[in-house]
């Protein structure tokens, strides 16, 4: 790998050319041009998500007229500040063209609903959690009545007495944060069903809460909390007290009494061992975050937006948008450079949309509305930050992209704040402006409070066709799986445009990719620089993950959206290495993913939509019965009785119970199930399903066909003690694979992991042969881990929203 690395900064004139040579063979037209064509991915998304449907779901609205609405929209709040109809209209143009031109998109709920009945724009809000009953489920409702209008939700648990406190007007013991958190995410489950957009929470207790250790354990069986992200909120003085091995003090927040004392470096391992094992919990830095708070009069921050990157008061709203930073990019003669004109041109655009949002918005609950005038908070992100550094030719593990991320959030913070002082002149700085922390800085008024943030942007980087937010790239071939059970391979426009050019190109080298998940050593064929340049999220080591993070975050209002990335062989060790080094660089948070962590692996870029192998329970026969040219197979008589189990299993139209017997040999030999309350289609359908998958197995026929023709079916997915029920078909298949007998595929080989040393003398991860697992529960195509959230590349799906 070092040979690689210099042999990579020998040739990196060489590389640049040859990579704007590729682009110009391949996609550069697209990129530079003025009405770029959606790719398949990207209508497929706005199909199933973002188009206007009528009441049957017929969709009734192309992608051009849905930025021709928005757009539209969105500029009529300019008549409230006297502009005339041209203005008017010439903002609506100017708004389109960013958009169609998919240089600047906005958050979801903006696409889907500016223009519409719902009306709701902001992509997700705090609410406050106060230490009574009435309270508590004051904000649980408040909380159904924002996630059913597609809101995501952030909640601090802190202020809430511990386990076993005292309740004085009854005489009883509390429950604690923990147990309430339960009462949210049922909410929260009850509520995503029927919406456009997936119910997602945040859910923060502060370090010295005496039930720290039950919350730090709160998602430790993979079946709790589902609809939860956690977090940890520390601050320099325990982080201190981690270093020097000191106790630190456990505070009741109804008395304010110190109620024992736990050993803050104890406390971070455990974060760290559940971090490692679940990916939860996370930390946020919340003195840094109030530090950073530009309204310190109206409150102190409390928590965050699902996935950390937007610290809001209690009723804040974040009202977010992305700038395609791969489409920031001119190409001369002299080679790709970013065209920074360009980019101040739709920063301002993007920055009079954003203000428009809020003003015409429909909020939730009125004391929303409120705080989100009197703050006016936004927060202007970008995505497409991989796909620059290729069309640069700088690999993303590197100093110079750390140089590149600097440089770039510096401008891009500088022209933010610029676009939103123009604003201020014209139409009055926010409401809470006097007492800011910009106001006491004697800075110039801003229309905006903390501008800047770097969001999630996965299912509108799909739209763009672009990388993912800051995140690298997720893989470079994978698998997409269209209808009648057809695969086609799909590969990263710029490497298959540098593997033509190179000629070095294959449909057998991109189903090997598609397998491997990684282009290091792969082929032989491949050059060392190609492998140095297209590095994957699962290439990069840890520490260059928290310091790509920490580049962008050192320029960034608000806080940064990332994933940090581990392989399956990382230790707990590894992680408190990175929560560290997070902490040392300025991070406001952190959040980690270690490979097979979670029950439902998230990346995918195998052929397979099987489970991960060493996981895998499903049976096959050792001698599955073939009918032969002319006959037909026979089923087996049944015995009068037969052993058998009964399982209940939840799915999306109510509790299932499947009933299988066994055969002499333990093997399934018939099925039953039963679906709630009799009659019905549904009732029908699966009796239908259950007699024909009884058929099969009393004739022989393989058990693993069975399970493999009916398992991935969906329709109203639904999760069921941490397993993921597609359908009442997949039910049916899920049972089947629990209760046979025979043994399992043997697992694949683990990946081999070696150390490489690094400029600074320190180590990072290499990973060779890293196959991870896992598919979308709508489509069964590939899904990532990124930015927080777990994503479908193919068709949009994501549980954070």
């Amino acid at each position: 790998m070092a040979s690689t690395r210099q042999s990579y900064d020998m040739e990196i004139a060489a590389v640049r050319r040859r990579i704007m040579e590729a682009l110009e063979d391949g996609i550069l037209q697209r990129l530079t041009d003025s009405s770029p064509e959606l790719t398949d991915n990207s209508m497929a998304v706005l199909r199933r998500r973002y188009l206007a449907k009528d009441r049957e779901g017929n969709v009734i609205e192309e992608p051009d007229e849905m930025f021709r609405r928005v757009s539209r929209n969105l500029s009529l709040a300019d008549r409230r500040y006297g502009a005339t109809d041209a203005q008017v209209q010439e903002a609506e143009e100017e708004f389109y063209q960013v958009m169609s031109r998919l240089e600047y998109l906005p958050n979801s709920p903006t696409l889907m609903n500016a223009g519409r009945e719902l009306q709701m724009l902001s992509a997700c809000f705090v609410l406050p959690v106060s230490d009574s009953m009435e309270a508590i489920f004051e904000t649980v409702k408040e909380a159904t009545l924002v996630q059913k209008s597609g809101g995501g939700t952030g909640f601090a648990f802190s202020r809430l007495r511990p386990e076993g406190d005292i309740v004085g007007s009854t005489g009883g013991v509390a429950s604690g944060p923990v147990s309430f958190m339960r009462a949210f995410d049922g909410a929260t489950e009850a509520v995503k069903q029927g919406s456009t957009r997936r119910g997602a929470n945040m859910g923060i207790l502060n370090v010295d809460h005496p039930d720290i250790l039950r919350f730090i354990r709160a998602k430790e069986d993979g079946k709790s909390i589902t609809n939860f992200n956690i977090s940890v909120a520390v601050n320099e003085e325990f982080m201190d007290r981690v270093q020097r091995r000191e106790e630190y003090d456990l505070v009741n927040p109804r008395t304010g009494k110190v109620t024992g004392r736990l050993n803050a470096a104890e406390v971070f391992e455990l974060l760290a061992d559940m971090a490692w094992k679940t990916g939860d919990p996370g930390i946020v830095f919340l003195d840094r975050i109030n530090r950073d708070n530009p309204t310190p009069l109206l409150g102190r921050i409390e928590s965050t937006n699902p996935c950390g990157e937007q610290p809001l008061l209690p009723y804040e709203s974040c009202n977010l948008g992305s700038v395609n930073l791969a489409r920031m990019v001119r190409y001369t003669d002299d080679g790709a450079a970013i065209d920074w004109s360009k980019l101040t041109r739709v920063i301002r655009t993007a920055v009079h949309m954003l203000d428009n949002v809020i003003d015409m918005n429909s909020y939730p609950i009125p004391a929303i509305q409120e705080m989100s005038h009197k703050t006016r908070r936004i927060g202007l992100g970008l995505m497409g930050f991989a796909d620059l550094l290729v069309q640069l030719g700088i690999p993303y593990d590197s100093e110079e992209a750390l140089h590149v991320a600097d440089q770039l959030m510096s401008s891009i913070r500088a022209k933010t704040h610029e676009a939103s002082a123009e604003l201020a002149a014209a139409r009055g700085a926010f409401p809470a402006w006097e007492g800011s922390i910009y106001h006491q800085a004697g800075g110039p008024a801003l229309r905006n409070s903390a501008p800047t943030t770097i969001a999630p942007t996965g299912t509108i980087s799909i739209i763009a066709g672009c990388s993912s937010g800051i995140e690298p790239l997720f893989a470079l071939s994978y698998v997409r799986n269209v209808m009648d059970n057809t695969r086609l391979v799909e590969g990263n426009p710029y490497f298959e445009s540098v593997a033509r050019r190179e000629g070095f190109h294959s449909p057998e080298l991109m189903r090997k990719l598609a397998d491997h998940g990684s282009l290091r050593g792969l082929d032989p064929a491949v050059p060392g620089w190609v492998e140095r340049l297209f590095v994957t999220s699962h290439d990069i080591a840890p520490e260059w993950h928290v310091r790509m993070q920490a580049a962008f975050q050192a320029h960034t209002d608000n806080a940064v959206s990332k994933t940090i990335n581990f392989p399956r062989q990382a230790g707990r060790e590894d992680v408190a290495d990175a929560y560290t080094l997070a902490y040392e660089l300025g991070c406001k948070g952190i959040t980690i993913y270690r490979d097979g962590s979670k029950e439902n692996q998230v990346l995918s870029t195998g052929d397979s939509g099987s489970a991960p192998a060493e996981a895998s329970t499903a049976p096959a026969r050792a001698e599955p019965v073939e009918a032969g040219a002319g006959r037909s197979l026979t089923p087996r008589g049944r015995p009068q009785e037969m052993p058998g189990m009964t399982e209940r299993i939840r799915t999306g139209h109510g509790n299932m119970y499947i009933t299988i017997n066994f055969d002499e040999e333990g093997q399934p030999f018939e099925v039953f199930t039963t679906l709630g309350k009799a009659g019905g289609c549904d009732s029908a359908q699966l009796e239908a399903i259950s007699r024909l998958a009884s058929l099969a197995l009393r004739s022989g026929i393989d058990i693993k066909a069975v399970v493999e023709q009916i398992r991935g079916i969906t329709c109203c997915p639904a999760w069921d003690s941490g397993v993921l029920v597609r359908s009442g078909p997949d039910a049916v298949a899920l049972a089947l694979e629990r209760h046979s007998t025979s043994q399992s595929p043997p697992p694949a080989a683990s990946p081999q992991m070696k150390l490489f040393p690094k400029e600074n003398g320190k180590a990072a991860w290499e990973i060779n042969g890293y196959q991870p697992r896992g598919r979308c529960p709508d489509c069964n195509t590939t899904l990532a881990y990124q930015e927080g959230c777990l994503l479908c590349a193919s068709c949009g799906w994501n549980k954070c929203g």
